[in-house]
């Protein structure tokens, strides 16, 4: 694994939890760190520069939630957030908030080497995408440099957002199932229940204003994204 990318902040306040997860990262070749309060975790995550962060809810000082707020307000470093099992409600908000995905605990340790690995793929390829533009109508993606803009005005979407709004554009006129969207863009499999790209299209309607009418939901299978003034 590249050495500039292989740092996680772990931010929990279970210091044997914090404790294995090292042990058991460190042998799949990442660098950690920790932070076991939300004061602590926000300072670390701004100044060591992780490559992701694990993020759980319960944190004394500043709860997950907020530290994450405060994250989401200064970087885009992946997060992954660690929920109660069964809470829909935290995952809801976690990934409103802009966290990349979500495990609840207990987790086996290897979920969540596969969860990392698959949000640091994503980013990797995203790095390494050529320098195509993607429009439709006013709505313009830059994959190289990750950058969105509507009828010109920039676009503040989270990495899985734009990774989101990338796929519904590379498909555009077409409906991209469920499934499609949690490959091509989160890096990973669809697992039963998992609501989490309902959550992210919901948040990408909200920033896109009037043009949100342009993501339509296809009832049982997935979305498509079509310019204002097209045919259904």
């Amino acid at each position: 694994m590249d050495e500039k990318n292989n740092f996680l902040l772990i931010i929990d306040d279970d210091i044997e939890l914090c404790e294995l997860l090292n042990d058991y990262l460190s042998n799949n070749g990442f660098t950690i760190g920790c932070a076991h309060d939300g004061v602590t975790a926000v300072q670390r995550a701004v100044s060591d520069n992780p490559a992701l962060i694990i993020l759980d809810v319960m944190l004394p000082k500043l709860d997950g939630f907020e530290v994450l707020r405060r994250i989401r307000a200064r970087s885009a470093t992946p997060v992954i957030m660690l929920t109660a099992r069964g809470d829909d409600v935290d995952r809801i908000v976690g990934l409103e908030l802009g966290a990349d995905d979500y495990l609840p605990k207990p987790f086996n340790p290897r979920e969540l080497v596969a969860r990392i690995q698959a949000v640091l793929r994503r980013v990797d390829t995203a790095v390494q995408r050529p320098a195509v533009l993607l429009t439709v109508g006013e709505l313009r993606l830059s994959p190289a440099r990750r950058r969105a803009t509507l009828a010109g005005e920039e676009l503040a979407l989270t990495s899985v957002e734009f990774d989101l709004l990338r796929v519904l554009l590379e498909h555009s006129g077409q409906v991209v199932s469920r499934d499609q969207l949690v490959q091509q863009a989160l890096g990973r499999t669809l697992a039963a229940y998992d609501r989490s790209v309902d959550v992210h299209i919901s948040a990408i309607r909200k920033k896109l204003g009037p043009a949100a009418d342009n993501i339509r939901t296809v009832r049982g299978i997935g979305y498509l994204y079509r310019a204002a003034g097209e045919d259904d």
